[in-house]
């Protein structure tokens, strides 16, 4: 009877990790979309690790010095984003991320702008906190 209720006790374990692997990861996708927004440098720093690599839907790839400098100058800019259709998978210290951004931008030079895209994040358990490892987006309709 004993050894019944401990593998029932080891079974919900892991679960009950990876439920909360999942809000981590949601809150740190979160965080990411507030910070874009805000062009807040402190947080974008801490949410990404220093190998990242950006991909946007037009096929350039920024490192992350290149990704957050351009958020801080204001030549990519988001007004607003918006995120739904997201789903997060998780395997061991690694999360895939996808969802469906929408959101308004006022790029320099560019001006007041729509964007719809597929987004795909790739993000990496770096001792208590998950960070951006990679990000690519795909135009939608």
């Amino acid at each position: 009877m004993c050894l019944t209720i401990a593998l029932v006790i080891n079974l919900q374990k892991p679960f009950a990790q990876n439920s909360k692997s999942m809000t981590e990861v949601a809150n740190a996708v979160d965080q990411l979309r507030k910070a874009m927004v805000d062009a807040d440098t402190v947080t974008l720093d801490k949410l990404t690790l220093s190998e990242l690599s950006y991909g946007h839907s037009s096929g350039k790839v920024q490192t992350k010095k290149e990704f957050i400098s351009d958020l801080a100058t204001g030549a990519s800019d988001f007004v607003s984003i918006d995120l739904t259709e997201q789903t997060i998978k998780i395997e061991g210290n690694t999360a895939i991320v996808r969802h469906i951004l929408s959101g308004a931008s006022n790029d320099k030079g560019k001006g007041p702008g729509t964007v719809k895209l597929g987004i795909l994040l790739v993000w990496v358990k770096n001792k208590t906190q998950w960070q951006l490892l990679a990000r690519q987006a795909v135009k939608i309709p």
